[in-house]
């Protein structure tokens, strides 16, 4: 990576002086902190002085406490520190804090769905769901740390259900309603909730998934359950008869009196549980507290997204990935919430630009391979759609093309603060994303975040500087998991973060921090490929790959070779009407071979109908390539939003099999 890449975006005068970042840092200097020349000074100074800075943190965006903390960071030793020791707080009470002392009449939550036509809710009435669904929960004996589950779509019941589950003091835990069954199992059959909220079924891509069979399927598997919240999404459907099934509206007309109830609890305290892919085993089970998610989402919205009331937030996601936690934080800035409940691509692409300009969106966000497609379709939304309200951008689930940042500076809008993000679901937030006090580099993520000491690590436990090497995190942050559920002695834990650098936090990515402070991701270490020994990151082929026009989708792993060595193989879906050509394939390998290094060249290229994917659209690699070394059992289907992908590959190579005369090795 050049150290000179090219600057695609610069602050400007708002941002410099008038962001929220910018006052933030104002606030510190007359709080007696700094001077702060520019932010990598305001970094430096929020990773040394932990528990000065998460005290900021807490005090200048106004956390709702009935206690105070006696103690900011009991202890850095990792893992466990605590923070906030001696607090008492509610999560959704803080979420809720604008609908709570603001208008009662302003918009807080915009649904679009493919299922039904949009909801509006404004602040009075998202309270007054809230506490109805409150009073429902507590009539089943919902109590402090019971746990609440959702297989839905991103529709306002999940919003409604999860703000409900939390003010009590319950655990909240959510899905996609086009999980399967057993992947669906694998998850809530581990925590045992004591309420279920299921759909009973959607609309996606124009077409109808009735869900009646899975539901009673879910009930009558999942251990513990005591009552199911059935959500009308096609009435037209109905819902199961089983006595533990309970109509939605029902439920929430029997308590239309209801006030809400904030439990004041620890900082500790369980909020949310998230899961591991479990694209290779049984997903994990991760505990997150509400006093991390809280001071890390206030830090990651308020600041480095310069979100604020006023705004408008939409995030494309499904409630199977973390950054619906992160879309449902944005209610604590005060902005107003789209949420989308569909396909980005029905009826066409264009469909998320057209809500962008329609409801004038000031922040949005989406997965890299969403803004990719955009490009190869030739959309050019700046051009045909009122973008103007629209400030920022946010880009996250794999790294961002270089062209795709071209593509969003010169085809959506030119004057945007494009935020490439990465974090993961084990943290529920960001190790690297962006700010309005710094420019936008092509191909790089701007920054550190406040808080996080992130670095590039060697595999003998050295600081990398500015060359590529593990993700770390040398000193605490609140928002890391407070546990793994089910893992009483914390072995699982120290084994997932802490066993690759004892003491310091290993988070799975290969990065590289840059002279100037930004950051490219190259793809996870596990993925990582080492052919003779060199280390390469998968990202730095699919930057050369997926910008072939003849190519719409790749996916690269590492396989074993005879002679003990390792050999990339690269498995491409063409583009309508492309075939892959020996010629293709060597102009592939040529594009490689110039752009990155004889190393990346794949010694075999496969043509497949699809790549495999997560539910929240991720590239499934480790699956493959553990296929590719004979652990064929390894891969859990369910987890998958494609499983007959990794059925085709298997067939694919297969047939190419034993084949000797393969390409020979570069």
């Amino acid at each position: 990576m050049s150290t000179q890449a090219e600057i695609l975006w610069r602050p400007g005068p708002r941002e410099l002086t008038q962001s929220a970042m910018a006052r933030y840092r104002d606030w510190l200097v007359q709080q007696g902190h700094g001077p702060f020349q520019d932010y990598h000074e305001l970094h430096r100074w929020s990773v040394s002085h932990p528990a000065a800075f998460w005290d900021s943190i807490w005090r200048h965006t106004g956390v709702r406490a009935s206690r105070d903390p006696e103690t900011v960071l009991e202890s850095t030793t990792m893992p466990g520190a605590r923070w906030f020791v001696g607090a008492r707080l509610n999560f959704a009470e803080n979420l809720l804090r604008h609908a709570i002392d603001g208008n009662p009449n302003e918009e807080a939550v915009l649904e679009v769905s493919e299922s039904r036509e949009d909801v509006r809710l404004d602040g009075a009435t998202l309270l007054a769901r809230v506490a109805s669904l409150q009073a429902w929960l507590r009539e089943q004996g919902v109590t402090q740390g019971d746990r609440v589950a959702a297989v839905v779509g991103n529709t306002h019941e999940a919003l409604v259900g999860m703000l409900a589950a939390t003010g009590l003091g319950a655990i909240w835990s959510s899905a996609s309603p086009d999980f399967g069954v057993s992947a669906i199992v694998d998850r809530f059959g581990q925590i045992e909730p004591k309420v279920l909220l299921l759909a009973n079924g959607y609309r996606y891509n124009g077409k109808v998934f009735d869900r009646a069979e899975q539901n009673l399927e879910l009930a009558r598997q999942i251990p513990g359950l005591q009552r199911v919240l059935s959500l009308p999404m096609l009435p037209e459907l109905g819902h199961p008869d089983d006595p533990r099934f309970v109509d939605w509206e029902t439920a929430l007309d029997a308590h239309p009196q209801a006030t809400p109830v904030f439990e004041q609890l620890p900082p500790d305290h369980p909020v949310y549980i998230l899961y591991s892919s479990g694209t290779t085993g049984v997903p994990k089970c991760i505990v997150h507290g509400a006093g991390g998610m809280l001071l890390n989402h206030s830090k990651e919205l308020l600041l480095h997204a310069d979100l604020g009331a006023g705004d408008t937030f939409f995030y494309f996601t499904t409630t199977g990935w973390m950054m619906w936690n992160w879309l449902a934080s944005g209610l604590l800035t005060g902005a107003r919430l789209v949420l989308f409940d569909g396909s980005p691509a029905h009826p066409d692409l264009d469909c998320l630009w057209s809500l962008i300009s329609r409801e004038r969106v000031t922040h949005f966000g989406t997965s890299a391979k969403y803004l990719g497609n955009c490009r190869k379709a030739g959309l050019e939304p700046g051009n045909t759609h009122d973008l103007s309200a629209l400030r920022a951008l946010f880009s996250t689930g794999s790294p961002l093309l270089p062209e795709d940042f071209d593509w969003v500076y010169h085809s959506v809008k030119a004057d945007l603060m494009l935020s490439s993000i990465s974090g993961g679901t084990d943290i529920c937030g960001c190790f690297v994303g962006g700010t309005p006090l710094l420019p936008v580099r092509r191909g790089e993520i701007q920054c550190r975040m406040l808080g996080v000491d992130a670095r590039a690590y060697t595999p003998d436990g050295r600081d990398a500087g500015h060359d590529r090497g593990e993700l770390v995190c040398v000193t605490p942050f609140p928002a890391m998991p407070v546990r793994f559920w089910n893992d009483p002695d914390g072995a699982r834990y120290r084994k997932s973060y802490f066993a690759t650098y004892p003491g310091i936090w290993a988070h799975g990515d290969f990065i590289q921090f840059t002279p100037h402070g930004g950051a490219v991701i190259y793809g996870r270490s596990d993925a990582t490929l080492n052919p003779g020994g060199v280390r390469i990151g998968t990202a730095e082929i699919y930057r050369q790959v997926e910008t072939i026009a003849e190519v719409a989708d790749s996916l690269v792993v590492g396989a074993p070779h005879e002679d003990g060595d390792v050999e990339v193989v690269l498995f491409v879906v063409m583009a309508p009407d492309q075939t892959l050509t020996p010629e293709l394939e060597k102009r592939i390998r040529s594009r490689i071979r110039a752009n990155a290094s004889p190393r990346h060249v794949p010694a075999r290229i496969h043509a497949v109908g699809q790549i495999p994917y997560t539910r929240s659209g991720k590239k499934v690699e480790l699956a493959v390539a553990r296929m590719l070394q004979g652990e064929t059992d390894a891969e859990n289907l369910g987890a998958l939003a494609n499983p007959e992908s990794l059925q085709e590959i298997a067939r694919c190579l297969t047939l190419a099999g034993r084949d000797k005369s393969r390409p020979a090795r570069p």
